[in-house]
């Protein structure tokens, strides 16, 4: 049983520990309209990992992809989703919807 509570308690403090830590980033959101992200420009300070909101208004889901980024995530229709990104370097990052790559594109600016 002791050995049990000494390997549980750590992993116990360490969850709580990163739950607190995620909390306390800022945020930033994109919305996706008429597959169309606005703003099309974001503004991010370098060197501070934060998280990025994304709400799509539109009926069909819309997928937030980013090569530059190296993520990835789903979007459905009415609903948000979102990404933990950063630390970044500064300069621009650029990313799109994939269902919509045509009209659905923007850039992250990290200065």
């Amino acid at each position: 049983m002791r050995r049990v509570l000494s390997f549980t308690a750590p992993v116990l403090l360490a969850l709580a520990a990163s739950t607190a830590v995620a909390r306390d980033l800022p945020e930033y959101k994109l919305v996706i309209k008429n597959h169309i992200y606005q703003p099309s420009e974001l503004k991010v300070p370098a060197g501070v990992k934060f998280k990025l909101i994304v709400h799509n208004e539109d009926a069909t889901p819309e997928e937030f992809e980013s090569t530059d980024l190296n993520r990835e995530k789903i979007v459905l229709p009415n609903s948000s989703s979102f990404v933990y990104l950063g630390p970044l370097r500064a300069g621009h990052y650029k990313f799109f919807g994939d269902f919509h790559q045509d009209t659905a594109q923007g850039r992250l600016i990290v200065e």
